[in-house]
């Protein structure tokens, strides 16, 4: 069905709160596992009912974040679903202490049990009101952020848009760009204060409640980590910055000469090369056009997804006024269909972001058909595997994206996966001392911020930023308002995404064909378990982060950026 026809109905609340209820007193009285299996079944019903709704609301909120309708069931949602987790829960309690548990898990896979463990100890009824006031003011950040109307060379531009300029082969555009986002930021920073003050006590506020030191394992045991640990976490960020910063900065040293410039603004940054960053051939259609050539060619499995989300229009990607900032893919578990929703802006970002989407889709796509809901989708660190890998393994059809700046986007993408892991990492810091000291005021944390710009970016200055210079700029980062603790995530799997890179420089097929096996196991293993059953190692093991760094470094001498 296209995404168009679906139809949003609000969950009768009354309804489903009483299945709950009623499953949970009947499934102890069971007398067999069959019994217990079919009110699991139920309650999978139940669950992709309420989440397709959801997910419905959520997906047409943010493409226009100023329509009535779905800002008030987006409302709705941060309201409902923190109450609806407490008939779940007591649900789960139930599954959890079955006398047939081992012949469940015979059928869910014990993974599936472990993974409930973990998030019996993230809820309480007493933290509903906590969790409403989270997603409040999650929404109101958003929200502010999308609200963002910028004048810039007779243009007025979002967050999204205005990368154009931010990235643009004019130094001085560079800056003006960079300049009036700041303002922007300063002009609003009392209330982005004020929203990521009030979350941090209102999540360390929940943590206590739930009997957690902090609020650093709750947000782990959130995300549904279940194979490594915060220690693991400090260990691989210590290999970042003792291993990769260094040769990251080598690297930034090649950039500012091929700028021309001295030293790197802030608004260098993301610009690579002095006439611009590679730039794709085409718009919204010629990308979507090239995608589905090079989907059908990759691999029977890709061409069959990718024509689906092309019948059934499951994208929304071009930037426009009021639409949340940013890229995601999320599930429509009722209509058994991914969504991508992006901003393009006519950047190297649109074919990153959709092919880095498009990966999450195919996963989503492979994984329809699963029994469960919860062994649909691994923690996130290895769904971000499937989407950074795809982002490599479409290397061989780069021309159809950037004609004759195929090469040079080869080499750009390379470098700019390394250079985006200690940022990557920055974030993940930052959160975790954040959390770890949740006492810290506003300014103090700004000044955090701007101490570990020190550490993991020391190549850069923030002359003429007054807001960023003095730490502001993580209030940019959606995900350290949004989604608490995740982000290293994403430097986890760019390690892995690397790995599989290295493997399809030598042999491409068969690197696929590894990739296809850890996405066909879903969340039917950790972490842990896909990347060994790849074949690869972990980004936690000593060494490793420098293997792959230094393994791109040598790409880039033989090809290097022009």
């Amino acid at each position: 069905m296209k995404f168009s026809e679906m139809k949003y109905r609000r969950p009768d609340t009354t309804a489903v709160e009483m299945a709950y209820r009623d499953m949970a007193q009947r499934f102890p009285l069971c007398a067999t596992a069959q019994e217990q299996l079919a009110l699991l079944e139920r309650h999978e019903k139940l669950l992709g009912d309420v989440r397709t709704m959801s997910n419905l609301a959520y997906i047409r909120s943010s493409i226009n974040t100023n329509d009535p309708f779905y800002k008030e069931e987006q409302q709705f949602f941060d309201e409902y679903l923190p109450q609806l987790q407490e008939y779940i829960q007591q649900f789960m309690d139930q599954v959890l202490a079955s006398e047939f548990r081992p012949e469940l898990e015979k059928v869910t896979g014990e993974l599936f049990f472990r993974n409930q463990e973990i998030a019996k100890k993230t809820f309480s009824p007493a933290i509903i009101p906590l969790m409403q006031e989270e997603n409040r003011l999650a929404t109101e950040y958003e929200q502010l952020l999308a609200s963002a109307d910028i004048s810039i060379q007779g243009e007025q531009c979002n967050l999204s848009e205005i990368i154009r300029y931010q990235t643009s082969s004019d130094r001085c555009q560079r800056q003006e760009a960079w300049e009036k986002t700041d303002a922007f930021f300063a002009e609003h920073g009392q209330r982005l204060d004020e929203i990521y003050d009030a979350l941090v006590k209102c999540r360390t506020e929940q943590a206590k409640k739930l009997g957690y030191e902090n609020f650093v394992q709750l947000g782990y045991d959130r995300l549904g980590r279940n194979c490594y640990s915060p220690a693991d976490v400090e260990a691989f960020r210590e290999q970042v910055a003792g291993k990769l910063v260094p040769i990251v900065h080598r690297l930034k040293e090649k950039q500012a000469e091929r700028l021309g410039v001295s030293n790197l603004c802030f608004w260098d940054e993301d610009t690579l090369l002095p006439k611009g960053n590679p730039a794709p051939v085409g718009g919204e259609e010629e990308l979507v056009q090239a995608a589905g050539n090079m989907y059908r060619e990759m691999s029977s499995q890709t061409g069959e997804f990718f024509d689906f989300m092309v019948e059934n229009e499951l994208f929304d990607l071009m930037s426009k006024k009021g639409k949340a900032g940013g890229g995601y893919c999320t599930d429509i578990p009722n209509y058994k269909s991914p969504f991508i929703f992006a901003n393009f802006n006519g950047t190297v970002d649109d074919v990153e972001v959709l092919t880095h989407e498009a990966g999450h889709a195919f996963a989503a796509y492979r994984a329809r058909n699963l029994r469960y809901l919860e062994n649909m989708t691994p923690t996130m660190e290895s769904a971000e595997v499937h989407s950074m890998s795809m982002e490599l393994f479409s290397r061989p059809w780069d021309e159809g994206f950037f004609g004759e700046g195929a090469a040079q986007f080869r080499s750009y993408q390379l470098e700019n996966c390394l250079d985006f892991i200690p940022y990557g990492t920055m974030v993940d810091e930052f959160q975790t001392r954040v959390y770890e000291t949740p006492e810290l005021t506003p300014i103090q944390r700004k000044e955090l911020w701007a101490q570990l710009e020190k550490k993991y970016r020391p190549w850069l200055t923030f002359e003429g930023l007054p807001y960023f210079e003095a730490g502001g700029y993580y209030q940019w980062k959606h995900h350290i308002y949004s989604s608490p603790m995740y982000y290293i995530d994403y430097c986890l799997a760019q390690i892995t995404a690397l790995e599989f890179w290295e493997l399809s420089e030598k042999d491409w097929q068969g690197a696929f064909a590894r990739y296809l096996d850890l996405v066909d196991s879903a969340g039917e293993k950790t972490f842990r378990g896909l990347v060994h059953d790849a074949g690869l190692q972990l980004p936690f093991e000593p060494g490793c982060v420098e293997t792959v760094a230094e393994t791109v470094l040598h790409y880039l001498e033989k090809n290097p950026l022009v």
